[in-house]
């Protein structure tokens, strides 16, 4: 049974546009060396034939892993929710115990960015903030211990890319 690959749109469009440059672009610019390489005889020896077969050969892995990725995607727009609940696509303030606010933006394991503060609903923090509101207080296990937040909001809204 496959896992759905919950994304939000801005995510989707980019592993989109990534696979569009890997097959229209990467991929012709590198087969075009090796067959440069290729026609210049021994290909035994030749570093650009050997590095561009093994560069073709990581682009049609990233395709592979890409397609499979878009194909069990599960699109969800933070814009159209409407809960006052934490769900996929949430974007959540908490407060910790010594008072210092963080916000988190939940999406999919493919567009994680803690330093702009996107965590996948998959990570410990996200999943014990999916399904709490406004006023619960949540513990998050940690490599250095359980730390306790208070949900401040949670709001849904666009996020950008």
């Amino acid at each position: 049974m496959k896992k759905s690959n919950y994304i939000t749109p801005g995510g989707h469009r980019k592993l989109l546009r990534e696979l569009e440059a890997l097959l229209r672009v990467e991929r012709p610019e590198v087969t075009k060396l090796v067959q440069w390489a290729a026609s210049n005889g021994d290909r035994s020896e030749n570093a650009d034939y050997l590095y561009g077969k093994r560069r073709l050969r990581e682009i049609d892995r990233r395709v592979r892993f890409l397609t499979a990725r878009l194909d069990d995607a599960v699109v969800v727009d933070p814009g159209q929710v409407r809960s006052a609940k934490v769900q996929f696509g949430a974007t959540v303030e908490v407060c910790d115990e010594d008072g210092r606010r963080k916000t988190y933006a939940i999406v999919g394991v493919d567009e994680v960015d803690t330093a702009r503060g996107r965590i996948s609903w998959q990570s410990p923090i996200g999943r014990t903030l999916l399904g709490k509101e406004a006023g619960d207080d949540v513990s998050v296990p940690t490599p250095a211990g359980e730390k306790s937040y208070e949900v401040v909001s949670v709001r849904y809204e666009a996020l950008e890319e």
